[in-house]
């Protein structure tokens, strides 16, 4: 426990402001973060008839007669396209396609790096989501899946269901499904740390955006009683007499839906009268640190959890929320104890994905991949500081890919087959080798060293 809070507090502001200032500085020394490389060998000039014409004539023919070829041909077995209209940036809000492309090339960064995955930013000029699902549709022959980012609720939930309804690749939104599936790991393993099963978990999810209505879902399905749970957001609890919500209803469905099965009580009032008696909090909300305050934590359960996962600031001080009792404290940040990051799940996520081809990622292969995340956890030693694998722990990223390969199998939408270990070996090699050819070009100067 941190004894000097001012001064600690002081620090680790100042700690969460360093970022930005190298940012600022090595954005523009490198000119972004990913670029396009060969695959193939090139041993001389005669090898262009190969790759390109008239070579390439014949991979073209035989794809025209059966497009499923084109996943053996090229490279859209492994690529994914990180479409976003700039709409809901981190926190930073709507500041546009532009100014949310570093955001977008830094995903691609970690697909590629954590995954294995080629991945690449697509950012439209348009906030329209019937433009935005029509883009998806166009491009997605160049494509092997398409991972959504920072696109503004409640549009959000419309353009993730309705492609994931046309389209004939996966398509994921990792604010929604991403913080869902780790947030549900760590759900997991903090309940086992304290005794507790989820069935009788009374939950309060503060905050009632994108990310917080996917986990109450993923949460419920993997067997949480909605009705003992409780959303707030910015007016209130939710529950059946919000008339505001109700009004715009065809508008927020999932918000709707929410007010109808959870809160069965039907409390009212705010955060401090939903997190009364709570076992749980989950807050994906505004940054702290007083959003959750200390003498509402200490109205909660015995051996409360608490995820106060605003980012760079949490909801409330990992150390306050422990002097206040509470026996499991997560946050979104890196340098305390129990990081939720969805760079914990969503590249291993694609590239299971993407190894069996499958057509669409289900709740179910959320829940698998969440599963997977929390014995991990167990078998490296469980305990309240460490309920959640790190990225660091890099077989962490293969084990999820073959939880959700099979998966895929078992629920019959992948067009390849596999094992477990199958999936595991392959996995494994793909993302060592993204690993290894970046410290090998760092190694040779190809990756310059800044100054």
């Amino acid at each position: 426990m941190l004894k000097d809070t001012s001064v600690n507090t002081e620090e680790l502001l100042a700690k969460a402001k360093k970022p930005s200032a190298d940012a600022l500085r090595l954005h523009p020394f490198y000119h972004g973060k990913v670029e396009t490389t060969l695959r193939c060998r090139v041993r001389d000039f005669d090898d262009f008839a190969i790759w390109y014409t008239p070579g390439v004539a014949a991979p073209c023919k035989a794809i025209a007669a059966d497009p499923e070829l084109v996943y053996d041909h090229t490279h859209k077995w492994n690529t994914v396209a990180i479409v976003s209209d700039g709409t809901r940036v981190l926190g930073l809000g709507d500041i546009g396609p532009k100014a949310g492309l570093p955001v977008m090339e830094g995903k691609a960064l970690l697909f590629k790096y954590l995954g294995g995955v080629d991945a690449w930013p697509i950012m439209l000029d348009t906030k329209d989501p019937d433009k935005i699902i029509e883009a998806v549709l166009l491009i997605q022959p160049g494509f092997g899946g398409v991972n959504l980012e920072d696109l503004s609720q409640p549009k959000c939930f419309r353009i993730l269901d309705t492609l994931r309804q046309k389209a004939e690749i996966p398509v994921w939104h990792d604010d929604q499904q991403g913080t869902a599936t780790v947030t549900l790991a760590g759900l997991i393993n903090a309940l086992r740390v304290v005794g507790k099963e989820l069935k009788d978990a009374r939950i309060v999810f503060v905050g009632s955006g994108a990310s917080n209505v996917a986990c109450a879902r993923l949460i419920f399905a993997s067997g949480a009683d909605p009705g003992k749970c409780m959303m707030v957001d910015t007016k209130g609890i939710l529950n059946k007499g919000r008339q505001d919500i109700e009004l715009r209803k065809a508008e927020f469905v999932d918000k709707w839906k929410l007010c109808q099965i959870t809160n069965a009580e039907q409390r009212s009032g705010g955060i401090p009268e939903a997190m009364k008696g709570a076992d749980v909090v989950i807050a994906l909300s505004t940054p702290g640190p007083d959003t959750l305050r200390k003498e509402w934590v200490e109205s909660m359960a015995k051996d409360a959890i608490v995820f106060a996962c605003a980012n760079p600031v949490p909801e409330i001080w990992p150390w306050v929320a422990k002097e206040a009792g509470a026996a499991v404290v997560a946050t979104g940040r890196s340098d305390f104890p129990n990081q939720v990051n969805n760079s914990l799940a969503f590249p291993a996520i694609f590239r299971g994905v993407l190894d069996v081809r499958a057509r669409t990622i289900t709740d179910e292969m959320a829940i698998a991949s969440a599963q997977a995340l929390a014995d991990m956890a167990v078998q490296h030693g469980l305990k309240p500081d460490y309920i959640l694998p790190t990225m660091e722990e890099w077989e962490v990223f293969p084990r999820q890919a073959a939880a959700v390969a099979v998966k895929a199998n078992e629920q019959g939408i992948a067009r390849l087959q596999t094992t477990y270990e199958q999936e595991y070996e392959r996995a494994a090699k793909i993302i060592r080798r993204a690993r290894n050819m970046t410290q090998t070009m760092m190694k040779e100067g190809f990756i310059e060293e800044a100054e």
